[in-house]
């Protein structure tokens, strides 16, 4: 079998304060969005943005750290790899989808 990779970089600012919890075995959790934005043309020359904001959970000391020293609108790096996951909403209509990027490195 052929290896694979599942490699993420990110560079842009985040969309909110990091917010930190604690599972019930106690390993702290991060979580903030970051937002990305891409300049392009389109067809008739005009300059367009695109933002894309993505999921961003970081495990450990690393998150503490995260949410120590980075705020809405701070600059960040990241590194790490995308997840999926499914969950419940909270207006009882179904089962939603998300795309998670836990990071290895910020």
């Amino acid at each position: 079998m052929a290896a694979s990779v599942n490699k993420v970089i990110l560079i842009g600012n985040l969309g909110r304060d990091p917010e930190t919890r604690f599972t019930n075995s106690g390993s702290s959790v991060t979580s903030f969005s970051v937002a990305t934005t891409e300049s392009f043309a389109d067809k008739s020359g005009t300059r367009q943005e695109r933002t894309e904001w993505h999921n961003i959970t970081v495990w450990g000391k690393q998150g503490e750290t995260c949410a120590q020293y980075l705020k809405k609108g701070s600059s960040v790096y990241i590194e790490g790899r995308i997840t999926y996951r499914e969950y419940e909403a909270k207006d009882g209509s179904g089962k939603r989808k998300a795309t998670d990027i836990v990071a290895i490195r910020v």
